[in-house]
């Protein structure tokens, strides 16, 4: 359990609301455990509370929290409105290298600071042991949102060796930067896979980000009860998310 919590603290902000819906302990196929762990344990302490039923967000009847995931979405999915959890760090993290700040940013409460409004929500498969998603729908001016995704494709291929980021005084190192395959419907998009390390572990990370006019989608994937396993955002995920987008347009 102290591994799976120091893992999820590698990512400073966004994956406490997915760890937190996430089947780490349910075999593959199975109902998911209580998502608070249990008492006493760094589980329980790191991981964002229960849903206690359908995903609802802070901004109410919003065009975002329409175009939102929710729960019964996604057959085999449990998702949750991330309730800020009081041990997650606020804010945005800041890199060691200005080239690599937009890759610090992704990871923050909201994709970078040009967002006007964020919901986020977490995702953990009942299908996959372990794999949790944090999802974020964000909207933007659409220069704004183009320059994101211009940002972070020079970022991507600037920072294949590696940066670190810092946020409320926690630091974690990124290496292996990697521009990765994946397909979306949006307008434009970018992904990537990395190793989060820090305090003597690690975690194969997966983030997709995608552009649909004026709104952004964040998907961010690892296995929180194997670090080290490769993670890939479930495809039916980001098709989803793009769907509800589309629609609530």
């Amino acid at each position: 359990m102290k591994a799976r919590a120091t893992t999820v603290a590698l990512l400073p902000a966004l994956l406490f609301a997915a760890v937190g819906c996430s089947s780490t302990d349910a075999p593959a196929g199975g109902k998911a455990p209580d998502p608070k762990g249990s008492p006493g344990t760094p589980a329980a302490s790191s991981a964002a509370p229960a849903p206690s039923g359908p995903a609802t967000g802070k901004t109410g009847g919003s065009r975002l929290e329409r175009a939102s995931l929710e729960q019964g979405d996604l057959a085999g999915y449990q998702i949750s409105a991330q309730g800020k959890n009081p041990n997650a760090p606020d804010g945005q993290p800041q890199a060691d290298k200005k080239a690599c700040q937009p890759l610090a940013d992704i990871m923050g409460d909201e994709p970078d600071p040009a967002a006007r409004e964020t919901v986020n929500r977490g995702i953990g498969s009942q299908k996959q042991l372990g794999l949790a998603v944090s999802a974020s729908v964000s909207s933007y001016a659409e220069q704004d949102a183009k320059a994101l995704l211009s940002r972070l494709k020079a970022a991507v291929a600037a920072c294949g060796t590696g940066f670190s980021a810092t946020v409320e005084k926690q630091t974690a190192g990124y290496r292996d930067v990697r521009a990765a395959d994946y397909r979306t419907a949006g307008d434009e998009s970018v992904s990537w896979t990395m190793t989060a390390a820090g305090q003597g572990v690690s975690a194969q990370v997966h983030l997709v980000v995608v552009r649909q006019a004026d709104t952004v989608v964040r998907l961010m994937a690892l296995n929180v009860a194997s670090g080290q396993k490769q993670v890939q955002v479930p495809q039916e995920v980001a098709d989803k998310q793009l769907e509800k987008i589309k629609r609530a347009a």
